[in-house]
């Protein structure tokens, strides 16, 4: 059992695919716990209040305390924005913790885990994606981040949309590809003519669950697994420069800080990434290590709680 310190503290990443919780003190880390979905815009409230409810339960199970023993709680997650949403997530979370909530955006909570409160350029990849700058002035520009349906280039959802286009366009060409036999095993198909109705579905179909076949594809050597992850380097290469260009365009140097499953688990995107983002910018100063945001998510909760 872990032997509390002055205050206990909660941070929350709120993602669309899944929920991360930590439990810290005034200084560490204890232990972390994941759950499943709580984007409330995605998934909606009653699965969003289940996933938080296990990702608390199994942290504080696991740090020896109970949510009635937290101190405060910040959990950041995409829509927060939008007041209803940051009021729904609030009540859900104050209905499982005693402390006071804080309900901030993801692009906030990556931003900290990056930089704390200084300047640089997080960019996002993970079910959706985004690029999310701060200046010395304390200026924000953000880029990408729409939605599914009209933007967020270069994320698992944007790469298993892409990797569909590709199979039919390969089809259409007279090449072969992998992710054909790969995908139709997933979706439990037959054949390529099986596929147009799930993939054109409405409600869509959860692309971003493809990409873990379109990775495994790629690190297998197929050309075309390899260009969608490609081309997905490319985009978010591209946020991050528009990003550059509002605010440091007279800089020396610029932080970039890397984040999401898409990053943290293909080299190949990593590295277009980079190559494409330096081969304009050269003065980017890119952190390899693809940060966790949850644990900027622990940090805002210590600071709201010191004041």
């Amino acid at each position: 059992m872990i032997e509390l310190a002055v205050g206990i503290f909660l941070g929350i990443d709120g993602g669309g695919t899944k929920t991360t919780c930590v439990v810290g003190d005034d200084s560490s880390l204890l232990v972390t716990a994941t759950a499943g979905p709580s984007n409330v815009v995605r998934v909606g409230e009653e699965r969003a209040r289940e996933s938080l409810d296990e990702a608390i339960r199994h942290a504080c199970k696991a740090a020896g305390i109970t949510p009635a023993q937290v101190d405060g709680t910040c959990i950041g997650l995409a829509g927060a924005a939008r007041p209803e949403i940051a009021e729904i997530v609030r009540r859900l979370l104050s209905e499982i913790v005693s402390g006071p909530v804080n309900v901030v955006g993801d692009m906030e909570i990556a931003m900290q885990a990056a930089f704390g409160s200084g300047p640089g350029v997080i960019v996002n990849a993970g079910t959706g994606s985004f690029a999310y700058g701060r200046d010395k002035a304390g200026r924000t520009e953000r880029v990408g981040g729409w939605g599914f349906a009209i933007s967020d280039e270069g994320s698992g959802q944007w790469i298993g949309r892409t990797a569909i286009t590709a199979i039919y366009r390969a089809h259409d060409e007279g090449e072969r590809t992998m992710l054909l036999p790969e995908l139709l095993r997933l979706w439990k198909l037959s054949s390529l003519n099986d596929l147009v109705r799930p993939a054109n579905a409405s409600p869509p179909p959860d692309f971003s669950s493809l990409f873990p076949i379109v990775l495994a594809v790629a690190d297998a050597g197929d050309a075309i697994a390899r260009s969608v992850l490609t081309q997905a380097g490319v985009e978010l290469a591209r946020l991050v420069k528009l990003v550059i260009r509002r605010l440091f365009a007279e800089e020396g140097s610029v932080p970039v800080a890397m984040t999401g499953g898409v990053l943290r688990q293909s080299a190949l995107v990593r590295q277009v990434f980079y190559n494409s983002l330096r081969s304009e910018y050269p003065n980017a100063s890119v952190n390899s290590t693809v940060i966790e945001p949850v644990k900027g998510a622990l940090e805002l909760a210590r600071q709201a709680g010191t004041k």
